[in-house]
């Protein structure tokens, strides 16, 4: 690095005494001029009293959930590059390094640490088939591919860290940030990382279905908000085509005797071309609304200066 960067280590925490201290050393050792911060998140354990120990400024989070951590650690710390990384142990603090470096020597404003998804002894199956589920997804959804949007591993710059509306909650957080930089066509990269088996006495906090979910659910959303044109239009022209298969054969028998048979149907096919325009409507109406949203995060995230 070319000159004295403010680099924070940020640390979200859950009952990670197992593997806390650790932790805090090797990334001390790794980044010796780096601020740790520990984020307790209402942990039963010594977390916090480990975490202190081993040198790190431990503060704490009340509201449960990664996403609240992150949105507190974003507001609440000034430096110039953020690395996240989670308090597991199952991350190198020593590939924090070129993660950096990437982001310094391309101009990104995000590097995320993509594991080897493939590594039966990092991973629980349902976690590695979960996770190229949802990287395929996000790519056919967004037209750009992440090979691990599930990374906790990762650094940003300051204007990336700034500008980021976090709206999640809990373990969602990865993928929201994901999805905003694809949006905002925000410079980032990946790059492969060395991913641990989990340490023992640790254990992975994720539940496979529930936090499944809730991605599912942050996935819908964000397309809804990001690209509701297409997610509203593909909907009217289901409704317009059911509509059209439904009315198709009264509209002949009209054409031939000048009556309209079966009433009923005539009202549902109707009521289906009406839900079908008004659905058409509302993604044009909220099309503008995302566009006036993304040139408003597009001027936030300018505000900021870029690292040089």
């Amino acid at each position: 690095m070319s000159q004295p960067y403010r680099i924070a280590v940020i640390i979200p925490c859950f009952n990670e005494a197992p593997t806390i201290g650790s932790v805090v050393t090797t990334f001390q050792h790794a980044l010796p001029t780096a601020t740790i911060y520990v984020y307790d998140n209402n942990s039963h354990d010594d977390t916090a009293a480990l975490a202190h120990a081993a040198g790190a400024t431990v503060r704490r989070e009340t509201m449960q959930g990664k996403g609240h951590v992150v949105r507190r650690a974003f507001a609440d710390i000034e430096a110039d590059i953020y690395l996240l990384v989670d308090g597991d142990g199952q991350h190198a603090a020593p590939d924090a390094i070129p993660l950096i470096q990437h982001l310094l020597t391309h101009q990104l404003d995000m590097v995320i640490g993509a594991r080897d998804v493939t590594d039966k002894s990092a991973y629980r199956p349902k976690h590695a088939s979960g996770n190229r589920l949802f990287n395929h997804v996000v790519a056919r959804l967004f037209r750009h591919g992440i090979s691990d949007i599930f990374s906790g591993y990762r650094v940003f710059s300051r204007r990336f860290v700034k500008s980021f509306p976090a709206a999640s909650t809990g373990f969602e957080i990865e993928t929201e940030l994901s999805i905003h930089a694809l949006d905002a066509h925000i410079p980032f990269d990946e790059l492969a990382i060395t991913h641990h088996p989990r340490p023992e006495g640790s254990y992975s906090k994720l539940n496979t279905w529930r936090d499944g979910l809730r991605i599912s659910w942050m996935i819908v959303n964000l397309y809804r908000q990001i690209k509701p044109l297409q997610l509203f239009g593909a909907v009217a022209l289901l409704l317009f085509t059911t509509a059209l298969l439904l009315g198709w054969p009264l509209v002949t028998v009209f054409l031939e005797t000048r009556m309209v048979p079966r009433i009923p149907t005539a009202i549902i096919v109707m009521g289906i071309l009406v839900f079908s325009f008004l659905s058409l409507t509302c993604g044009i109406i909220l099309e503008g609304i995302a566009q006036a949203r993304r040139e408003n995060r597009r001027l936030h995230y300018l505000q900021q200066p870029a690292l040089r």
